[in-house]
This record gives structure tokens, C-alpha cells and sequence, in this order.
């Protein structure tokens, strides 16, 4: 993994992101925004879920009306999230917290996809409003967790030694 970082961070782009000082906080800044528009998304959806918001509207419409927010974001977070990988490679692939996010990740859109799939084809979802299960309401409530748990390891890679101590990776490197 040390040569790759190496490797990695000695490329034209990766020297471009580390030299020129306001590429990494403008970065960093569309990826905090952008991670804001995906967790009220998500939050948006899950409490319509949970009968908390949006009720005068049926499920169908608090759903179109946020999904396209949310994968918009997701798209430009993954963007910014390979620049800024690219940028300092080290500090991310020797991070706990940056592993631990990047799983969570996988975890979080792995579960909105498969809670919309579970939904059946959208015309089936405008005839009426879907009665959520307990199992669906608890999926919904754990997946604001995962992404609430993203945005804090999201800030945590720079805190990595300080949050996991001896289980940091910086401390074996």
C-alpha cells in the first residue's frame, strides 16, 4: 500500500492537488456540501418513512422529489472523494477512519438500493401510500446512523491516531 500511495502521490495531478493551495479546500468544500445534500436526502426520506414529515404528500412524490438530490451529490462526492484521495493518498489509505467510511459507504448505498428495489416499480407505489414494515422503519432509522457515522469518519481521517490510537493504521506505517 506504501508504494502505491508513493506512486500515486508523485503523479502530475496529485502533485497539482498538493501544490496549488486552494484546489484541496475548495475540494473539501463541495465534498461537505455535497455529503449535506445526500444525509438530508436521505433523512428527508426515511422520516417520511417513519410518518414524521411530509405527510400531506404520498411517499412516491418525498421520493422523486429527494432521489435525484441524492445520487446527484453522491456522483459529485465521488469525485471529489477520488481527487482528494488522489491528493494525499497517504493520509487516506493510512487512515482507519477512511476505510471504515469507504465500507459504511458501500453499506449506505448498497441498503437505498435495495430498499428501492424492494418498493416495486414505481406505479405501484402511486396507486398509494406503502405501509412500511417495523423491519423497513428500523432499516430506515439504521440507515440515517450509517450516514451520520460517514460524515463523522468523513472529519475523523484527519483525527485518525487521536479517534482509534493503537488501531490506526498512521501508527503502523
Amino acid at each position: 500500500m506504501l508504494q502505491f500511495a508513493e506512486w500515486l502521490q508523485s503523479t502530475p495531478l496529485s502533485l497539482l492537488i498538493q501544490t496549488e493551495g486552494w484546489i484541496i479546500p475548495i475540494l473539501q468544500t463541495i465534498h461537505i456540501v455535497m455529503i449535506g445534500i445526500v444525509f438530508v436526502s436521505v433523512l428527508m426520506i426515511a422520516l417520511r418513512m417513519l410518518g414524521r414529515v411530509r405527510m400531506d404528500q404520498p411517499f412516491v412524490d418525498v421520493l422523486d422529489r429527494f432521489s435525484p438530490w441524492l445520487w446527484a451529490a453522491l456522483t459529485v462526492n465521488l469525485i471529489t472523494g477520488l481527487l482528494l484521495t488522489i491528493g494525499e493518498p497517504a493520509r487516506q489509505f493510512y487512515s482507519l477512519s477512511y476505510w471504515v467510511k469507504m465500507a459504511l459507504i458501500l453499506i449506505g448505498v448498497a441498503s437505498i438500493l435495495a430498499f428501492r428495489r424492494s418498493l416495486g416499480p414505481r406505479a405501484a407505489l402511486a396507486s398509494g401510500d406503502p405501509a412500511f414494515s417495523t423491519s423497513a422503519r428500523i432499516g430506515a432509522v439504521a440507515v440515517v446512523v450509517i450516514w451520520l457515522a460517514i460524515i463523522f469518519l468523513g472529519r475523523a481521517i484527519a483525527y485518525d491516531i487521536e479517534v482509534w490510537g493503537g488501531l490506526s493504521l498512521a501508527t503502523r506505517a
